[in-house]
């Protein structure tokens, strides 16, 4: 478990709204305050289209915001430019996305190994690390590339590469909106048991019902927002 007394992610006043919407336009993404500590798992729900994976793309870093910050692990994410940050997300930011991104063409051992070629952790370390969270997740077949894999496979490889460089924080978009409910359970059965091993926090959006039972703290994208003072 981390010793770092700060936490894990740290969003201040952070807004957002896309360069073709008008000046005077909702913003698409409104968040005042929000904190996780580190190991803490946080259910992020709110209906489709109201800026739940846009502010993912914000705290990778894979977005500027318009106005606030971003701290992962202290780290002022938007601080940083070009490969610094790219670093910084490949060493410190798990993400799992809802139709997984895995790379064609390359196997399920090499996706995972594409990961930790950002971390810290020698090169001749990464096969075999690879080859143990894969096993660990029941995937025997390393060698294989991900389109001959079940959807479900699919999900664990993409569960492991998040995991692989032992991050501070995994973001987890509608990680089971592309799974049957079977595979949707065991998913987040071992997405929340990694993160809780290996001390990372988890930001997990989704607007699943079924979700809301795994999660003891749960809160809407809407009411993170700033709220107008009231006038006495």
């Amino acid at each position: 478990m981390p010793s770092d007394p700060s936490p894990a992610l740290r969003v201040t006043d952070l807004r957002f709204r896309y360069a073709a919407e008008r000046a005077d336009s909702p913003w698409t993404v409104d968040v005042h305050a929000l904190e996780l500590a580190h190991a803490e798992q946080l259910l992020l729900t709110g209906g489709s289209g109201r800026g739940k994976s846009t502010l993912l793309l914000l705290i990778a870093g894979l977005l500027d915001p318009t106005e606030g910050a971003v701290e992962v692990a202290a780290q002022r994410v938007h601080a940083l430019r070009g490969t610094p940050r790219d670093l910084f997300r490949g060493r410190r930011i798990g993400m799992i996305f809802q139709t997984f991104n895995l790379l064609h063409g390359f196997s399920a051992l090499e996706n995972v190994m594409a990961a930790l070629m950002f971390s810290t952790i020698p090169p001749r370390e990464h096969r075999s690390r690879a080859e143990a969270l894969l096993k660990r997740l029941d995937i025997r077949d390393t060698h294989s590339d991900p389109d001959r894999l079940s959807v479900g496979q699919q999900q664990r490889v993409a569960v492991a590469r998040a995991l692989a460089c032992d991050p501070a924080l995994v973001l987890a978009d509608e990680p089971t909106a592309s799974l049957d409910p079977d595979n949707a359970a065991g998913a987040m059965d071992l997405i929340q048991q990694l993160c809780a091993e290996k001390g990372a926090a988890l930001l997990c959006v989704s607007h699943d019902p079924a979700m809301t039972a795994r999660f003891p703290r749960r809160t809407a994208l809407d009411s993170l927002a700033a709220r107008p003072a009231v006038a006495h």
